[in-house]
């Protein structure tokens, strides 16, 4: 497989991309089949699937959808295995948000595969040998901040763990190490950023230049990245990926939005209205087949994301633009998220942009729930004017609905270092 640069360099044209993206999905057919039961069940109706012609034909392929891979892990090893067990050497799982969690299994070379395009993400924010990178995670058996971690070693940076550390502790460590750069979920830069203004440790912060946030879909929501990068005076690049998947998605310095990484992912889009192949700007969801992840492939992968793709113009990138299809706004959220409240679809992810528009309101707190049949909203909010009817006009002007707010005491919300949950449905 050829390294980072030379992918880079292929993409100059979309031609170009389709041809990679079509010659590394006949690799990874070859080097998985038959050899993945799970795969060599599925695609036994292809005649040939190692000698697809075209990328298009992917679309009389199976999809494979979470359900299947959690049903078909036995004993704690995933069923979509292609080598004996032996011949792996990382364990994840997926965090469980939504069902019940799925382990995942790396070989060494499919980690490499990682750290390519990991190399991709670090790219985009200029990190590099000399920088020094704090993760600010748990590192639980989650994929993501693992991997970000061991690519920051592989860029030649200094790479800072904090896992099983308190925020004030991790504070207590950005003053003393200086570091550059922060990865973490947007919910826990602000709230990294909240703890250090209540303990007089803004001179923590002072040595940040870029946060790298993921998790969660805030970095591509306009408040919320905006509120990332004035709380750390900071650049603020977006990253979306998947334990079961693979790091797929980069933003970049310039504001809200993804670029699929294609040298990596071949990704198809399906519309949320019709179920077929979504036009630019259409509403869709995302599904993904990995490119050079051998060892525990996904084929036409459901993920469940809505987005938006736009395609760029053979003008913009003969003029150097990106070749990759690019989310405009990130993920807007998830086909099992999206709320139906009074006939109005809302996805959280724009109730997010709504709150978070307000510097003053640290936390919040959505409860969706019912009363005599009608649906009824309710936001509660730590706001530090105490004044709850600015966001509610705010809430009714932009989505059609009257939500009761009402203000809580500063501090009582929950707070998370993972993927923030602040949406509840009470409606069974």
């Amino acid at each position: 497989m050829r390294d980072h640069d030379e992918a880079e360099q292929s993409g100059g044209s979309r031609t170009a991309v389709d041809a990679l993206k079509l010659a590394r999905l006949r690799d990874t057919i070859r080097g998985m089949l038959p050899h993945n039961h799970f795969y060599a069940t599925k695609l036994a109706r292809i005649a040939d699937p190692a000698g697809i012609a075209s990328l298009a034909e992917l679309s009389d392929w199976p999809f494979t959808f979470k359900e299947e891979l959690v049903a078909a892990a036995a004993d704690g090893v995933p069923g979509n295995l292609t080598w004996p067990r032996e011949q792996y050497v990382r364990f994840h799982q997926t965090s469980g948000t939504h069902g019940r969690p799925l382990p995942v299994f790396d070989t060494a070379a499919d980690w490499q595969w990682w750290m390519d395009c990991w190399r991709a993400i670090l790219a985009r924010g200029g990190v590099a040998a000399g920088d020094r990178v704090l993760v600010a995670s748990s590192f639980g058996p989650y994929a993501g901040f693992w991997s970000g971690f061991d690519a920051a070693v592989a860029a030649g940076a200094l790479a800072i763990p904090t896992g099983g550390l308190s925020t004030l502790a991790r504070l207590e460590m950005m003053r003393t190490h200086a570091p550059t750069v922060l990865i973490a979920t947007p919910s826990y830069a602000l709230h990294l950023a909240e703890v250090a203004v209540d303990e007089k440790l803004e001179t923590a912060a002072e040595s940040v230049r870029l946060v790298i946030v993921a998790g969660e879909p805030g970095g591509s929501v306009p408040a919320v990245r905006r509120r990332i990068a004035a709380a750390w005076q900071a650049d603020v690049l977006d990253h979306s990926g998947a334990t079961e998947v693979g790091p797929w998605g980069v933003g970049d310095l310039r504001g809200p939005g993804l670029d699929v990484l294609e040298p990596w992912f071949h990704p198809e889009f399906l519309a949320l209205e019709t179920g077929g192949p979504a036009a630019a700007g259409e509403l869709a969801e995302l599904v993904l087949t990995t490119l050079g992840r051998v060892g525990a492939p996904v084929i036409r992968y459901r993920t469940g994301d809505v987005v938006r793709p736009t395609w760029p113009s053979a003008a913009d990138v003969a003029a150097g633009a990106c070749p990759w299809v690019r989310l405009d706004g990130g993920i807007l959220g998830r086909t099992d998220d999206m709320l139906v409240i009074r006939g109005v679809n809302v996805f959280p992810g724009a109730i997010d942009d709504i709150v978070r528009s307000f510097p003053e309101v640290v936390e919040y707190r959505l409860i969706v729930s019912s009363d005599a049949a009608l649906d009824t909203i309710a936001l509660e909010i730590e706001d530090r004017l105490a004044d709850p009817l600015r966001v509610a006009r705010e809430l009714q002007m932009r989505l059609g609905l009257r939500v009761d707010v009402t203000v809580v005491p500063i501090g009582s919300l929950p707070r998370f270092e993972g993927k923030g949950r602040r949406v509840i449905d009470r409606r069974g």
